[in-house]
């Protein structure tokens, strides 16, 4: 009888569980709630150093890639988008995330979620969230069909570039320090990776 009360309350969540679905709903500002196969997951708010370089990342590419400023454009990019993914759905929120403006459909921007799987991804790497990341986070994007992901790491100041085959993910490059790198897939412009750490 709960479960038939909860899937009432909660009708576009049927395959979550009751508390997990309350959990969700009911996490505090502070913290970042996703659902990852199935289980809330509840993380705080990241340090000041890695909103810098998602801030930096996303502020570097939306010029020439979303506005097509100085670049071929073709993008819609998001800083913290929140995802439903796949049937259950798992809700994760990338640091940043990009879909090929060919794909985004009429109103993708006037809902609060969205379920259309990214184009590309990037992760910013944390002490506290960089196993789940590498793991469940990363299986979940290929499982839905993201072809590429980055992993931006402050504290070892790196960008690792992964590309989706159909076995796994391909690790294409990792790209080091103040390095100005050219990275897939928005290759089409140089990168200073010296602005993702500068202050």
């Amino acid at each position: 009888m709960s479960g038939d009360a909860a899937r009432t309350i909660a009708p576009e969540f049927p395959n979550l569980a009751p508390e997990v679905v309350e959990g969700y709903r009911n996490a505090p500002e502070t913290m970042v709630a996703e659902v990852i196969n199935g289980a809330l997951s509840l993380m705080p708010r990241p340090r000041l150093s890695h909103a810098r370089s998602a801030t930096a990342l996303a502020g570097d590419l939306r010029g020439p890639f979303d506005r097509g400023r100085d670049g071929p454009g073709g993008w819609v990019l998001l800083v913290e988008p929140e995802l439903h993914l796949g049937p259950l759905p798992d809700i994760v929120v990338p640091d940043i995330a990009g879909w090929r403006r060919e794909r985004v459909p009429a109103g993708f921007m006037q809902d609060v979620s969205a379920t259309l799987p990214p184009d590309w991804l990037c992760e910013v790497l944390s002490r506290s969230t960089e196993a789940r990341d590498r793991d469940e986070k990363l299986t979940i994007y290929h499982r839905e069909g993201v072809a590429h992901v980055w992993l931006v790491s402050p504290t070892l100041r790196t960008v690792e570039v992964f590309r989706r085959a159909d076995i796994g993910w391909l690790l294409v490059n990792v790209y080091r320090g103040d390095a100005v790198v050219r990275a897939e897939p928005f290759d089409a412009v140089p990168l200073d990776l010296a602005g993702l750490w500068a202050l």
